[in-house]
């Protein structure tokens, strides 16, 4: 049938009015499966008019239908219109059971008796659960009256009487509770405010107290995350059964044990970035909530794009973000059974030879091979030629017949490269494609839960059939949206460009995101962890600002980082009263909030150094809580005030140094405020970072109309030559932490030196906007 009205006919015969009609004619899948039921519903009524509680269950049939289970859709009919299903729980569980069961020869005694086909609840036997069921609570009811959540009752009666009808079975509840409590008082109609806990009031100092806790990625996401059971890959949507599936299973479970098993692949040919920090997460962190294990595959297929440089640091992110490997494999591990594979696939006609150039083939629509229906015997043997290296590169491939979900038409298995292999060195000259590859290996290592970001989606078909057709185990794809920052780019060839033109200096380069970059910069690990968590796992694409990313790296560094003072800007003081005859050793809590974590020596001398933006001569802001002419300000952890006498001008009018007084802090002494300082410092190079772009798509052509590259903020990277830190920071590692105290969180640089400490900018504190 192709006309509206014949739709809509066929539409009103399971009961539905015109207004549904209408409704459902959008969503052409549904349609066209309601039509198929209609057709077999037709077919069994032969002629007489369907009851509308039939009518119904087979709306819902379609509503409810699973793909892997459509060849059973006359059966379900059939039951339907023949009485067998009368109820909602009888329906879905006809569903229940034949998802546990596709691919089998189905037992019909088995299948009625699970669906309680022939079970008959009687008016009585309703009525007598309902009184039961109210009498084991009465005393609340009566309490409660009609506040009580008849949703729990109703919620027990199902368990009770699985197979009643449920209108009948709330229509008696009603009844019955009306009985017991009588009409709705004005009383019953009040709705109860929620009691609000009254919690105490916390002083600045207790919320400090309190830092946020450091989740892992599995804490924010995993309640999320609602997959199949290893095993049951079936019962998952889209997912193909054969007549083998079944026994494949039984097969896999019985090498697993039932272990969750995930796999993180990348490719060899660069260096991880924020994305893969979210697939790493995802992967691994799945495997590991589940006490199951994930594997490090690398997809070593382009042989000439790969580097040891990039196996190498892949593995050492995959560390450093705190996940082990349970093995590292490689794609070329199966090389010579990936091989077999492709031979078995011709052999069953689903693979051929062909020689049409890669411009010929590329988009969605290219013309049909004339070599498509060459003979199986004739393609084994060009294939055999291609392995023996008697072809150039791009002359011929091997091509799978098959069409794409996103239209894409005989998708390419095998090519020629002559290219030496980082493992298998020169043994090859043909390499399978992703295409071809990905799944066999999934399917190799027992892969339960296959995870790939969205752009895969239109490739699972075709995953879930290379699998099928060669009669091997098919693990099942899951997709999950990307991870996309704003104010960055991530792809390998526009971080190339931005090194080769000086703009950054490597792919570790701090204004970057990837993760050696990130690493650099001071982040930690479990920061990253926690904002890929906090991101979550769903199907949508997002672009996630940066400000969450930040935002966790200061929650772990708040309480990882010890404190440290320091200044970038030095403003020399000399303190006429010193206090004391030489410095002063002063006791400085690495952690303030938590003193039980340690303390660390500073000197506290005759002369000091402040950060020279915390002195203005005449301020202006009435808010202004540090040093002037006129206001002194607190010595953070010396118990002392500063106060400026005299201040020493260079000729240019510019502040030299100040001349001050020190006094007590007490109870007549009370500054409005208290900033860092450093006496007998150690100097070191201070590198501040910005956001290295200057809109927050630079990839988008409206933002940007010149392109990408022109976006780059120059201004990004700012260093200071000459700043000081107190000596705590001697003796520091290469990525230690620390919080330089009103400045910001900073990490040693890799190019520090015995005779200059260089730190990077990790992220600013917060508070910083609040100075006054």
């Amino acid at each position: 049938m192709t006309t509206p009205e014949e739709k809509t006919e066929y539409l009103r015969f399971i009961g539905l009015n015109d207004q549904k009609i209408q409704e459902t004619l959008k969503n052409e899948t549904l349609t066209s499966l309601l039509l198929e039921i209609v057709h077999h519903a037709k077919k069994v009524v032969n002629g007489l008019t369907l009851e509308k509680s039939s009518a119904n269950l087979l709306y819902q049939t379609g509503t409810k239908m699973k793909s892997q289970i459509k060849n059973r859709l006359p059966l379900l009919v059939e039951s339907v219109v023949n009485k067998n299903l009368t109820t909602e729980p009888q329906l879905t569980a006809a569903f229940e059971y034949l998802i546990s069961h596709p691919g089998q020869d189905l037992d019909i005694k088995s299948f009625n008796e699970y669906c309680g086909v022939g079970v008959v609840v009687t008016p009585e036997q309703i009525k007598q659960t309902v009184q039961d069921v109210i009498n084991e609570k009465k005393c609340e009811i009566l309490e409660k009256r009609y506040k009580f959540p008849v949703g729990s009752l109703l919620g027990e009666l199902r368990k009770r009487i699985k197979w009643a009808d449920g209108k009948l079975v709330k229509t008696e509840l009603d009844a019955q509770l009306l009985t017991l409590l009588g009409p709705k008082v004005e009383q019953d109609n009040v709705k109860e405010k929620k009691k609000e806990e009254q919690k105490p009031k916390k002083s600045a100092a207790t919320e400090q107290a309190e830092p946020e806790k450091i989740q892992s990625f599995m804490e924010l996401a995993g309640e999320a995350i609602n997959f199949h059971k290893p095993g049951e890959n079936y019962k998952t949507e889209g997912y193909v059964v054969t007549d083998k599936t079944m026994s494949l299973l039984k097969n896999h479970l019985k090498e697993t044990g039932g272990k969750v098993i995930t796999r993180f692949p990348p490719e060899p040919n660069g260096i991880l970035h924020i994305g893969h920090a979210k697939a790493i997460n995802f992967n691994f962190g799945y495997a590991k909530h589940n006490n199951g294990v994930c594997y490090l595959r690398f997809d070593d297929t382009n042989p000439e794009k790969e580097e040891e440089k990039y196996f190498k640091g892949i593995i050492e992110m995959v560390d450093w973000l705190g996940y082990k490997p349970y093995k590292i494999t490689h794609a070329s591990d199966q090389f010579d059974k990936l091989y077999e594979f492709a031979k078995e696939l011709i052999r069953r006609n689903l693979a051929y030879v062909c020689h049409q150039k890669n411009e010929e083939i590329k988009g969605h629509n290219p013309p049909p091979s004339p070599w498509r229906e060459r003979p199986i015997e004739e393609s084994l043997k060009l294939f055999e030629d291609m392995r023996k290296g008697k072809f150039d590169e791009g002359e011929i491939t091997l091509r799978m017949k098959y069409t794409m979900e996103d239209g894409k038409q005989d998708p390419v298995a095998y090519r020629i490269k002559y290219a030496h292999h980082a493992k298998t060195g020169d043994k090859w000259c043909i390499y399978p494609t992703y295409d071809f590859t990905h799944c066999l290996n999934d399917s190799l290592e027992n892969i339960t839960h296959s995870l790939c970001t969205k752009e895969f989606q239109s490739r699972r078909s075709a995953y879930y059939w290379l699998c099928n057709s060669l009669d091997v185990y098919c693990p099942v794809q899951w997709e999950y949206g990307r991870l996309n920052l704003n104010y960055t780019v991530v792809s390998k060839r526009k971080l190339m460009k931005l090194i080769q033109e000086g703009i950054c200096n490597d792919w570790d380069d701090p204004r970057l995101y990837t993760l050696s970059a990130l690493r650099r910069k001071g982040y930690p690990p479990e920061a990253i962890n926690m904002f890929c968590g906090k991101v979550g796992v769903t199907m949508a694409q997002t672009t996630t600002d940066i400000s969450l990313l930040e935002s966790c790296v200061r929650t772990v560094l708040n309480v990882t980082a010890p404190r440290a003072m320091a200044v970038l800007e030095p403003l020399r003081v000399v303190i006429e009263n010193f206090p004391f005859e030489s410095k002063m050793e002063i006791d400085v809590p690495n952690f303030p909030q938590d003193e039980s974590k340690g303390t660390h020596k500073v000197a506290f001398d005759r002369v000091v150094y402040l950060d020279s933006c915390d002195f203005n001569e005449n301020p202006t802001d009435k808010g202004y809580k540090r040093l002037s002419l006129t206001q002194p300000v607190g010595l953070r952890y010396t118990g002392y005030q500063l106060s400026v006498k005299e201040v020493v001008k260079n000729a240019d009018g510019s502040v030299k140094e100040l001349i001050g007084t020190c006094a007590r802090v007490g109870e007549n002494v009370k500054p409005k405020g208290f900033i860092q300082w450093v006496s007998n410092p150690v100097y070191f190079e201070a590198r501040l970072y910005e956001k290295l772009f200057n809109h927050e798509n630079p990839e988008d052509l409206k933002e940007v109309p010149n392109g990408w590259l022109t976006d780059v903020n120059k201004h990004a990277l700012k260093i200071i030559n000459n700043a000081m830190v107190d000596a705590s920071v001697i003796g520091s590692k290469v990525f230690d932490k620390f919080q330089f105290e009103r400045i910001g969180y900073f990490s040693v640089d890799p190019n520090s030196t015995e005779e200059m400490m260089v730190f990077n900018r990790t992220v600013s504190l917060k508070e910083d906007h609040e100075k006054k």
